[in-house]
């Protein structure tokens, strides 16, 4: 790819999953991102895996933000599964909000790219999201994570 040629806005999936409906922390790091110049995809709380992998596919994000404040982060590595099994393992997926400190190792081996608490600043989270985004356009540029047949 030509460095000099100007990159596409970062795409990122601001969702929750499970049953948890506090959005509050979820819509202000929508905020952060729009207003950092990224394109943010924003859903209504309780999605399904199925849903996210659906709209991520469509909507052809680099990146998916979870915002958990339940134990709604604890199904993130089957969102991580479903992903890969859709030919989708490039997405980088980031979790925020209450993650307890023993159960952050476990999303982190998953796949997990990122977990910021409460108080993260915004300028760690775009940094963190813009990053993760390299990342994944890195991979699906190079082919990784084809569709699982």
């Amino acid at each position: 790819m030509d460095a000099t040629r100007p990159q596409p806005p970062v795409r990122v999936l601001v969702t929750k999953i499970g049953l948890d409906g506090h959005d509050r922390g979820s819509r202000i790091v929508a905020a952060y991102l729009r207003d950092a110049g990224m394109e943010v995809i924003y859903t209504p709380p309780w999605q399904t895996i199925e849903a996210v992998v659906d709209l991520a596919l469509q909507e052809d994000v680099e990146v998916i933000g979870i915002s958990s404040l339940a134990t709604d982060h604890l199904i993130v590595p089957q969102l991580l599964s479903a992903l890969r099994g859709a030919g989708l393992g490039h997405i980088a997926v980031l979790v925020g909000g209450i993650v307890p400190e023993d159960e952050r190792a476990p999303l982190i081996e998953a796949g997990v790219k990122g977990i910021f608490g409460p108080g993260t600043s915004r300028a760690l989270v775009v940094d963190q999201v813009t990053q993760a985004a390299s990342e994944a356009r890195r991979l699906r540029n190079a082919g990784f994570w084809e569709k699982a047949s």
